[in-house]
């Protein structure tokens, strides 16, 4: 996977994919919603029930075949249930979009980074490498990191986040096995993703780090998470961020989450260290529940499905 692999499944009138961080329109179809509850200036078209209108019609969706239980009519409605998970760089909601008056419904993960001046991207001139747009005042406000710059970057961080997602989704047959979360939907800086964990309850998987796993669960996941990992690499991908905390397990299966900083292990000079620190930052979490791998051993496997020599 090169950098026009990052892009997501929008076409222009060419009918060539294109960057959608590329067009400065693309941060101004939407801002992040605030609930027509507490909105004093909410349009007063608004559903009877829940929060807001559906905005499928608006967003850039994702891969098909979709899954069924995704809902895409245009009469349902959101409605927002609460917080996840607080981040750097963003938060994620529970919402619940359903079709009032029937059992059409579906449960997602909201992600909205944060507006340009509450948003902490750490360390982010290295991931930024290979994801430049065309436009020279674009890449001068990044550099900067100005107001508009900022903006430009979260759109970026969505952007690249959901493209990975839909590649992983797409290959995942053909180039191994690996599980992540069904990319929705995107819109602005609000990413949409399915929710992983007990949709009857509303509870989120546990994250890896939480675990105490037997023996054979501790082999399963290092076997899942060895697959999903050779799935990247052959994608020409590193998480960028990998370690205990972005790795869930749902009912046994490893699920990859939070991939705003998946790299180019090619196109990025700082992709191969990226890579092995990942696999150091998991190898670590491993090992020291009694499962010992060479970490520079399995460094290099990866490194060699990528095709990096």
């Amino acid at each position: 996977m090169r950098e026009h692999d990052f892009e997501p499944a929008a076409r222009g009138r060419s009918g060539k994919r294109r960057f959608d961080d590329d067009d400065p329109q693309f941060l101004k179809r939407a801002r992040h919603r605030t609930p027509a509850a507490f909105d004093t200036n909410a349009d007063t078209d608004r559903p009877d029930t829940g929060d807001a209108w559906s905005s499928w019609d608006n967003a850039l969706h994702g891969p098909a075949p979709r899954p069924d239980w995704v809902v895409t009519e245009l009469a349902a409605v959101d409605t927002e249930l609460g917080i996840l998970k607080t981040g750097k760089e963003a938060d994620v909601f529970l919402v619940r979009r359903g079709i009032p008056d029937t059992d059409r419904t579906c449960l997602l993960a909201a992600k909205r980074y944060r507006e340009p001046e509450h948003r902490m991207f750490h360390r982010d001139a290295g991931y930024l490498e290979g994801r430049r747009v065309r436009r020279s005042r674009e890449n001068r406000a990044m550099t900067g990191r100005t107001s508009f710059g900022r903006q430009l970057i979260a759109g970026q961080w969505a952007a690249a986040e959901f493209a990975a997602l839909c590649r992983l989704w797409e290959v995942a047959t053909s180039y191994g096995t690996i599980t992540v979360p069904y990319p929705v939907q995107l819109i602005g800086t609000e990413l949409m993703l399915e929710f992983v964990g007990d949709a009857a309850e509303g509870l989120a998987a546990p994250r890896l780090a939480q675990l105490r796993p037997s023996p054979d669960e501790l082999a399963s996941l290092w076997e899942q998470l060895m697959d999903a990992l050779t799935v990247l690499a052959r994608a020409g991908l590193a998480h960028g961020d990998l370690s205990p905390y972005n790795l869930l397990v749902n009912d046994g299966r490893l699920v990859v989450i939070d991939l705003p900083q998946v790299v180019d292990v090619v196109a990025n000079p700082n992709g191969p260290a990226m890579l092995a620190r990942d696999v150091r930052n998991v190898t670590n979490w491993f090992a020291a529940r009694g499962l010992l791998h060479d970490h520079d051993e399995v460094t290099r496997r990866l490194l060699d499905e990528a095709g990096v020599r």
